[in-house]
């Protein structure tokens, strides 16, 4: 059976997979807050829904790439949201909210309609999400979590089931920490090699394959000693959200804590929006930013 998808949020990841979607054959249905981002995806012969509402009733699956836990809320169960359409079976959210949240909104869904919540946050940024190279990990019914696979199949190179409802969301809180400070730490450290001297566009070259080598140090890395902060591969304010709810979650974390005042710095000298590479400007200490 080939399923129907309906697509909510076409933002910075949810276009690209949309369209990945929309590439490997899948009947796609899609619905955004702003009208005109959904323009492209009907010129490549997907449908249109006038509402989450309406959504849900054309399709098997819907899908939620959105901001945060209150985007989500209003999308399901504000008026004409996911919640009054009858016909959908499985709700996947690849946005990352708190996970007592996804355990609320899940039950709360389930009781309306019937539909199955299945977190799946994702990782790999805007360029995974193009290539379909994301890690998706997802929290909820077994069941539901593997009707899911055959899809995740074209937006992921591995997705994996964590466990219940909020499973999902608690490992991505786990990916978080380790994406976060790493970024922090990669930006003081360039930072550190300008002070000294060293020309940081050499650095990954150099350091590539030894101990110190991640995907984040060669993504990011070369953006911040080129002062590349736009299009943003993942925006700072983001970041701090994510972080924001670790440090809630999780009481006392040291490293945490100090890559976010890193990064409430960055937002509130106006970078919050822009590719978390601006971090660095804080150990620059504001120095003019490339636009």
């Amino acid at each position: 059976m080939t399923e129907r998808i309906g697509f909510i949020g076409l933002g910075l990841m949810g276009a690209p997979m949309a369209g990945r979607l929309i590439e490997a054959g899948f009947p796609l249905t899609v619905w955004n807050r702003s009208a005109e981002k959904a323009a492209p995806f009907a010129a490549r012969g997907a449908a249109v829904a006038e509402s989450p509402a309406a959504l849900a009733a054309a399709v098997d699956i819907v899908m939620l790439n959105l901001m945060d836990a209150k985007a989500v809320e209003a999308v399901v169960f504000g008026p004409a949201g996911v919640a009054e359409g009858k016909g959908a079976a499985i709700l996947a959210d690849f946005g990352t909210i708190p996970p007592e949240a996804t355990r609320d909104f899940g039950a709360r869904l389930k009781a309306l309609n019937g539909m199955d919540w299945v977190d799946c946050p994702v990782s790999g940024g805007a360029p995974g999400a193009a290539a379909g190279t994301l890690a998706i990990m997802a929290g909820g019914e077994a069941a539901a979590a593997e009707r899911l696979r055959p899809v995740m199949a074209h937006l992921s190179a591995r997705y994996t089931h964590m466990g219940g409802p909020g499973a999902g969301q608690a490992t991505k809180l786990v990916n978080q920490i380790i994406a976060g400070c790493t970024m922090a730490v990669v930006a003081e450290a360039v930072a550190f090699a300008e002070r000294t001297g060293v020309d940081p566009a050499l650095l990954t070259g150099a350091l590539a394959g030894g101990f110190a080598d991640s995907r984040p140090f060669q993504i990011f890395a070369p953006r911040m000693a080129a002062r590349t902060y736009d299009p943003p591969l993942g925006a700072t304010d983001t970041m701090i959200k994510d972080l924001a709810e670790v440090e809630r979650a999780g009481g006392a974390l040291p490293m945490v804590s100090a890559a976010l005042a890193a990064m409430r710095a960055s937002s509130a000298a106006g970078d919050g929006e822009r590719d978390i590479a601006a971090i660095v400007e804080v150990w620059r200490g504001g120095e003019a930013r490339a636009e």
